[in-house]
């Protein structure tokens, strides 16, 4: 019975580290997509919401947007972005930045630094917490419950 307090918060915090990886990258995709440098003026080709959630609880939309552009080597690319401006409608150009390498992890944000590194920074510091709490109820349930120790596993 003991193993459920331990698995529990283990699965979360591996969760917490799966979301965190996925953060980061993202952010340093966008970051990458800011300092390239290369820009471009791409239509918006359409525009979509999609909705998660119970309309008991409350529903939360994401809209998306899916551009077309054309790279400096002449290359026509078309990538989809969520979480756009809520002001650009089909048919709309927008300045996109992206990286050569890659250029359909394009971005339509305009560039923000400030504004990213404060919420990248507060989501890690929120998963931190998280982390730290599941490992603070394991040594707390341990120490009082099962009578051991749990780094040094003597009782």
């Amino acid at each position: 019975m003991d193993f459920i307090f331990y698995a529990i918060p283990v699965v979360i915090s591996a969760g917490v580290l799966v979301v965190t990886v996925a953060v980061c990258r993202r952010s340093l995709q966008l970051r990458g997509n800011w300092n390239s440098g290369l820009t471009a003026e791409a239509r918006c080709l359409r525009v979509y919401a999609t909705t998660r959630g119970d309309r008991d609880l409350g529903e939360r939309a994401t809209l998306h947007h899916v551009y077309e552009f054309t790279t400096r080597d002449g290359r026509a690319v078309r990538f989809e972005e969520a979480n756009g401006p809520r002001m650009t409608v089909e048919g709309d150009i927008v300045t996109v930045h992206y990286m050569r390498a890659r250029p359909e992890r394009a971005t339509a944000h305009a560039p923000a630094h400030g504004k990213a590194l404060v919420g990248i920074a507060g989501m890690l510091m929120f998963f931190a917490a998280v982390v730290a709490f599941c490992v603070a109820f394991m040594v707390s349930y341990s120490e009082a419950f099962t009578g051991n120790d749990l780094f040094t596993g003597m009782p």
